[in-house]
């Protein structure tokens, strides 16, 4: 029987605890049941890593094809760009080349159907923006690779999920100033599509429950407490409805989140970031994963930053980044199953 091909991890910021949290996912690969998966990148800096955090974990520079019968003993690395410039917890703006690099390859053996999803490791915005990177970040830079040459880049959209709880913000990295200009009812029907399509599809759920925030405290109070609610989000559901979406809204945010609400949904969408991501985080801190939705491969990603304050020192917890490659690895199989169960149908005769 082949063996599926492994999930890609993309490096991030090597001044950062991507590295370590990798190094740690792979030393409890046997205790945890982890899924193979490949490194792209520099392996002087997981070297480098291993030697400071005193864990023995062997490297073998190797493509994908042989991943997978690598992983039991050693950490698959596809050497990838330049080698890192950074020291642990020190952000280095020349080491974003090396970032790019490793980003880049990964996301290419995906592309060509080599690596079965694609899993990144934290980046700072900040050291990528010093050093000329021109978008705003993953999310937008994976989109624009995904468009096909003609048509516009896809539509992405963050899904932060964990078994207790899966939201969506609308709108994401804003000031709360600019939070109503930015919302509009067509924004919310492409968003409430994207959530349903991906939810059917890569999530296995065979009519999935929407759940829209009000923007403004108890949905709007029809109209007393802002216009919003009333003019753009009830639209935007009263579209998705009518094209057989389960979709329900405005609704309170601060009566959502509690278990009895939670079984009534499958995702909730939020106006703004810290509307859905506060009770995301405050639920599953550790085992929260970032998924993009809308796009034509499988993404995921830890659900925190690079906290280069403890990179190095040992301290970095790997649960976000294992839930990501065990979220990655189920969703990919999905599809493939999806695929094989679509081409038997194709395959019968009309």
């Amino acid at each position: 029987m082949v063996a599926p091909a492994p999930l890609v991890l993309s490096l991030g910021d090597p001044a950062g605890i991507g590295p370590d949290i990798t190094l740690k996912a792979w030393a409890q690969r046997r205790d945890l049941g982890l899924p193979a998966f490949l490194v792209a990148g520099d392996s002087g800096a997981l070297k480098a890593r291993a030697h400071q955090l005193g864990l023995t974990v062997p490297l073998a520079e190797t493509g994908p094809e042989d991943a997978a019968g690598r992983f039991a003993e050693a950490l698959p690395v596809m050497p990838a760009g330049p080698a890192s410039t950074a020291s642990s917890g020190k952000p280095d703006a020349s080491s974003a080349p090396c970032v790019v690099a490793s980003l880049e390859a990964a996301l290419g053996l995906v592309q060509a159907g080599r690596a079965a999803a694609l899993v990144t490791n934290p980046l700072a915005k900040s050291v990528m923006y010093a050093g000329g990177f021109p978008f705003p970040g993953h999310t937008e830079f994976l989109a624009a690779r995904a468009a096909r040459p003609g048509r516009p880049a896809p539509h992405p959209v963050m899904m932060i999920w964990s078994e207790q709880l899966a939201v969506v913000p609308a709108t994401i990295h804003l000031p709360y100033a600019d939070v109503p200009g930015h919302l509009t009812v067509e924004l919310l029907v492409e968003t409430g599509r994207i959530v349903a399509g991906d939810m059917a599809r890569r999530f296995g759920l065979a009519r999935p429950r929407l759940v829209f925030c009000g923007l403004n405290p108890h949905a709007g109070e029809e109209g007393t407490l802002g216009t919003e609610d009333e003019a753009i989000v009830r639209p935007a559901v009263d579209a998705l409805k009518r094209e057989g979406i389960d979709a329900r809204g405005p609704l309170p945010a601060d009566t959502l989140f509690h278990p009895e609400a939670r079984a009534g949904y499958d995702v909730a969408v939020g106006m703004y970031h810290d509307q859905v991501l506060i009770p995301a985080k405050t639920l599953a801190f550790h085992d929260g994963v970032n998924v993009t939705l809308g796009l034509p491969f499988i993404r995921t990603s830890p659900d925190h930053g690079t906290a280069f304050d403890i990179a190095g020192t040992g301290r970095a917890n790997p649960s976000s980044l294992v839930a990501a490659l065990r979220l990655a690895r189920r969703l990919a199989d999905a599809e493939s199953a999806l695929a094989v169960r679509e081409g038997h149908r194709a395959a019968i005769p009309a």
